[in-house]
Order: structure tokens, then sequence, then C-alpha cells
């Protein structure tokens, strides 16, 4: 609107200079506030992309502990559940064999009896937890309910 109504010239040569000179000066004041903009617009960017980056390193680190801590964790389930093998066959032996009953008193047979009974059924049994709290935390950490996508690891 303002360069058309430079072109219409109605006034003074002077004063439609001064009016372009303005227009002019409002063009050049707006380019550096745009540039500044954009100047602090991309040193924003920047700052956020090294955040972003740290970030995925850390995700990355923590990804990486978690399958270890799984690995720690498989490997002592299975380690318990092989002790508990051991522990059932020795309690049944102690149980079945004849010179076992004879060697124990009637008190240790019976909780022999008892603890052989219980750990039948946990043998039998998936492994259980001692608490709602490690139940919970057991199918927090459960391998199977953990994805994330390794496909952003190679970035």
């Amino acid at each position: 609107e303002q360069g058309l109504q430079l072109l219409e010239l109605g006034g003074s040569v002077e004063e439609d200079y001064i009016r372009i000179a303005r227009c002019f000066e409002a063009t050049r004041q707006r380019c550096c506030r745009l540039e500044q903009d954009g100047r602090r617009a991309r040193e924003q960017l920047a700052r956020v992309e090294a955040e972003r980056a740290a970030l995925e390193v850390k995700l990355k680190h923590a990804r990486n502990q978690v399958e270890v801590e799984m690995k720690k964790r498989h490997r002592a389930e299975a380690e318990l559940e092989k002790q508990e093998r051991k522990l059932q066959l020795v309690l049944e032996l102690l149980m079945r064999e004849p010179w076992g009953n004879e060697a124990l008193s009637r008190e240790q047979c019976s909780v022999l009896s008892a603890l052989a009974g219980r750990r039948l059924g946990a043998a039998l049994a998936p492994v259980r937890r001692s608490s709602a709290m490690d139940e919970s935390c057991q199918s927090l950490l459960s391998h199977s309910d953990i994805s994330y996508d390794r496909t952003e690891d190679d970035v």
C-alpha cells in the first residue's frame, strides 16, 4: 500500500523522498528483527539438538544396562531353579532311604516331610516371589514386557 501511495506523487518531491526513506528504514528494521529472531532460533535449535543427542546416549546406556540386568536375572533364576531341584532330590532321597528314617529323629522326619511337600509343590509350579511387591516388580522387569526400538541405536 505504501508503495502505491508513493507512486502517486501527490505532494512535493522532497516529501515523497522522505516517505520512501521512512519506508525503507521500516523495512530494514523489520529485516534486522527477523535476522535476530532467526539467529536466536538457530541457537535454540542447536541447544535442543545437543540435549537430544545427550538424551539418546543416556537412553542407549539405559537400554544396555536393562539388557545386562535381565541377563543377570535370568542366570540367577536358572541357578535358583537348579538349587531347588537339588534340594528336592536330597529331601526325597532322605525321605525314601531306610537308613535316612533311622538316622533322623521323628521331629526331623516330620520337618523334612513338610519341607519336601512344600518344595515339591514349588518345584512343579512356576517360580513364585515372596511378596506382592516382588511380583509386581517381576512383571515390570519381565523381558517380554519390555519393548524398545533398536533402530535408532545406530544414530
